[in-house]
């Protein structure tokens, strides 16, 4: 059985929407080995149609002279969960129509290993309000940023949360790992 392990760039207060805001803070290659542990160990990638959309023109064409992640995204079977058909296409992708928890629950059964999760904000709100996030990691960055799509906007349900880990970066970003409470 696969466990679901996501991760998001985020600000103080909440925001997880077009991360283009991180740049300022530069990537410290400590995240990077944060991340990479996090790909390495993962079998497959489940991405919301949006973040796809994003990700297969960025990604699809870079090779691993040009960054190492390359490879990871590019060989994994992909996931997508989406209503209509993406816009793009990119290789090992598979979608899966509209968000169906139990087809979530299924994709886990039959996964081997970790399952990938990156962005892909609505998608991951409802993974946390079904139960199906197995690890959440937060890379928080110092910044408020007063709008934007939140993680946990008001208005949904309580998600309690354990801290499993946790590290704290030169550039200022702290990475939060948590699991559901239980």
């Amino acid at each position: 059985m696969g466990t679901i392990k996501v991760h998001e760039f985020m600000s103080l207060d909440g925001v997880i929407e077009n991360p283009a805001w991180t740049f300022e803070f530069g990537f410290d290659p400590k995240m990077g080995e944060t991340i990479g542990a996090l790909t390495a160990e993962s079998r497959a990638i489940l991405l919301g149609r949006a973040t796809f959309e994003m990700f297969a023109p960025a990604w699809s064409t870079r090779t691993v002279d040009e960054d190492p992640g390359a490879p990871f995204f590019n060989d994994t079977q992909k996931y997508v969960v989406a209503s209509q058909q993406p816009t793009v296409e990119w290789q090992n992708s598979t979608v899966l129509g509209a968000y169906d928890a139990q087809a979530i629950e299924k994709l886990k059964a039959n996964t081997d290993g970790t399952i990938y999760v990156s962005g892909s904000a609505r998608l991951v709100q409802q993974m946390l309000a079904d139960g199906l996030v197995d690890e959440l990691h937060l890379f928080v960055y110092p910044i408020a940023l007063g709008s934007g799509q939140q993680l946990f906007p008001q208005g949904n349900d309580k998600v309690k949360l354990s801290l499993v880990a946790s590290d704290t970066y030169a550039n200022g970003v702290v990475h939060l790992a948590y699991a559901p409470a239980g």
